[in-house]
């Protein structure tokens, strides 16, 4: 088989995609959906909040391949370490807000109701402000993490092949096709978080509040460890 330039555009964007996907499975990422995820109680919901995620991820991308391409922008390792740190501490406050949220999660409500000349006193737990309801809502600030990673971490791997790329035009396809991996593979993502969330949110509310702890203490402990090691040790 003749290997011919659309060949070759072809392999370089479907690679592009594949490792879109694969970007979007880092622990840090998932660490900072999961956080949102837990929240939810609509697979659609977390779906979303991932899909906004990546959508957040590739404006960044794009907004440094732009610098990358046309600038011949360079991130140095000193930059790099900053933003990655930058990440670091977002995990840290996504996690306190996740814990902070689930120890606040019920508020107790005390109702009296008279009946003839009788009163009746009924103690009612009600989910707070912070516990989603049934309806859904648009979520800015999926978009806001995901530009946050989008500038730091692994995404610099991603402009290493871009200024190998001889075409302009190309290498910035390239970012909108690894965007749209990213944006589908972390959707996926937050859909599987999502379903022990989903199912366990009525019926087993001892596995929900468990889950729900879980994706708190994983995101504060990988942006301390991301901080340590990126600040402290480097």
């Amino acid at each position: 088989m003749e290997i011919t330039p659309e060949v070759s555009t072809l392999s370089v964007l479907l690679i592009g995609f594949v490792l879109g996907l694969q970007h979007a499975i880092e622990a840090d990422h998932l660490a900072a959906v999961s956080t949102i995820v837990s929240e939810k109680k609509s697979l659609l919901t977390a779906s979303l909040v991932g899909g906004l995620w990546g959508v957040g991820h590739t404006i960044s991308l794009f907004a440094v391949g732009v610098l990358v391409i046309f600038l011949k922008l360079q991130i140095s390792e000193s930059a790099e370490a900053k933003l990655e740190a930058l990440v670091g501490g977002m995990l840290i406050l996504l996690g306190v807000n996740a814990l902070r949220k689930l120890f606040s999660a019920k508020k107790l409500h005390i109702h009296i109701h008279e009946h003839g000349s009788r009163e009746h006193i009924h103690v009612h737990e009600h989910e707070s402000e912070s516990v989603e309801t049934s309806h859904h809502r648009f979520s800015p600030r999926s978009i806001a993490i995901g530009m946050v990673h989008g500038l730091a971490g692994s995404a610099a791997l991603m402009l290493l092949i871009v200024p190998t790329i001889s075409s302009p035009a190309i290498a910035m396809l390239y970012i909108l096709i690894f965007g749209l991996g990213s944006i589908g593979g972390m959707m996926v993502m937050s859909f599987l978080i999502g379903v022990p969330v989903r199912f366990t949110a009525r019926r087993f509310e001892f596995i929900n509040r468990g889950v729900r702890l879980a994706a708190g203490v994983f995101s504060l402990s990988l942006g301390a460890l991301i901080i340590y090691d990126k600040l402290l040790i480097s």
